[in-house]
């Protein structure tokens, strides 16, 4: 099994991915998040406008939705509204999610999430 492939048996998909310790994602001026538990990888991207976006992908295995990158409007540098995600986007496998993580932070921060969102 390779260093960064993620597990696909049963009984331990329902166990917690160890994801801080697997995986580095560095995207440059998108200043990384503290990971919570089942992060992957978390940032903080800036649209040319000035607004603050949390892209988080996480291990969302036990509740049926595989690993999801999801966008979160940030507010007052810190407030992070988690029931009102932008958009959530759920793949199969860690490399793929990691992939659209940077992809959507990218987008971000050339003004371009709409059009993103829109295209997928």
């Amino acid at each position: 099994m390779a260093e960064n492939e993620v597990v696909e048996t049963t009984e331990q998909r329902l166990a917690p991915v160890s994801a801080a310790e697997k995986y580095e994602l560095e995207i440059p001026g998108a200043p990384p998040v503290r990971l919570q538990t089942l992060d992957l990888a978390r940032h903080i991207a800036t649209a040319p406008d000035d607004k603050r976006y949390v892209v988080a992908t996480f291990n969302d295995v036990r509740m049926g939705r595989d690993i999801v990158t999801a966008v979160f409007p940030q507010q007052n540098g810190y407030l992070t509204l988690v029931r009102l995600p932008v958009c959530e986007y759920s793949s199969e496998h860690a490399e793929e999610a990691l992939k659209m993580h940077r992809d959507i932070v990218i987008a971000i921060q050339q003004g371009k999430l709409k059009k993103y969102v829109q295209e997928h």
